[in-house]
């Protein structure tokens, strides 16, 4: 999910073969003020040998209900159903912390994709034993195995935690907080067969260092991911994906919060398993 700077560099490649791209929300120049500056969405990339690795993180939920909503009354307001949660209820095994176990079928494939989105986005990617625990449980087996290195190569340089402002390890800066978090918006169905599935995951990015006098403040923006999936030993995995910017809204006229804010939002509201 080179050592190009992925939210705020030039562009690069590992192994010279890569063929797909991350890229990361932009830092305003000013650190945190009172004014909400428009997200950017130019970005920079990193290309890792057949395989993009998302850096961007959070995992959310939607409720599901088993039950049928009751038909719609005699005075004509809307049925229950209309707005009732669609799709099967969520998986409760995890690998590593990740959601793992998702139905055979198309639901299933959505769920799956939209979860390790979020994985593969967060900052856990940024640690050396959090990273490989995330790609041993997303990824195929045989893919793992061919990209652990190039990955660990990628988040490890010290030049590019230097340029996205954290310390050696993936560490924030003394009195700050890293954000790196991917919020699902929705899933689409673009190929599927009984055990390969192309799955598009719509998606907002938080990204940044939280605290007073950050060089790289925390900023939106918007992304589509295609995952490649197979499923295979009675769970989808990823054997590579794509991304594109947006669609991106257009941004409110909403004051920015401020560092404390911020950092305070992201450790208190604890993210959620995503299902279709």
């Amino acid at each position: 999910m080179s050592n190009d700077d992925q939210y705020g560099g030039g562009h690069g490649e590992v192994g010279g073969t890569g063929q797909t791209r991350t890229r990361l929300p932009d830092s305003p120049a000013d650190p945190y003020g009172p004014a909400r500056r428009t997200p950017r969405t130019a970005r920079s990339l990193v290309t890792v040998v057949g395989v993009v690795v998302l850096l961007i993180a959070a995992i959310a939920f939607a409720n599901q209900s088993p039950d049928t909503p009751e038909d719609k009354p005699a005075d004509n307001n809307p049925a229950a159903s209309s707005t009732a949660a669609t799709g099967t209820t969520p998986v409760t095994g995890k690998t590593s912390g990740i959601p793992r176990g998702f139905a055979h079928d198309e639901q299933g494939a959505q769920s799956a994709a939209a979860n390790y989105a979020v994985a593969l986005g967060s900052d856990g990617m940024f640690d050396t034993t959090r990273r490989r625990a995330i790609v041993q449980a997303v990824y195929l087996p045989d893919v793992a195995a061919a990209r652990q290195s190039d990955l660990d190569k990628v988040y490890g340089d010290p030049e590019f935690l230097a340029r996205i402002g954290l310390e050696a390890g993936g560490k924030a800066p003394k009195g700050m907080t890293f954000i790196s978090r991917t919020n699902p918006v929705g899933t689409k169905v673009e190929k599927y067969s009984a055990d390969t599935a192309s799955v598009s995951v719509w998606y907002s990015a938080l990204f940044g260092i939280a605290g007073e006098g950050s060089k790289n403040p925390v900023s939106e923006g918007w992304y589509t991911n295609t995952f490649e999936l197979r499923w295979l030993n009675g769970d989808w995995q990823v054997s590579n994906f794509t991304q594109k910017d947006g669609p991106a809204p257009v941004g409110r006229d909403q004051a920015a919060a401020s560092a404390e804010d911020m950092a305070a939002a992201v450790s208190q509201f604890g993210g959620l398993t995503y299902a279709r």
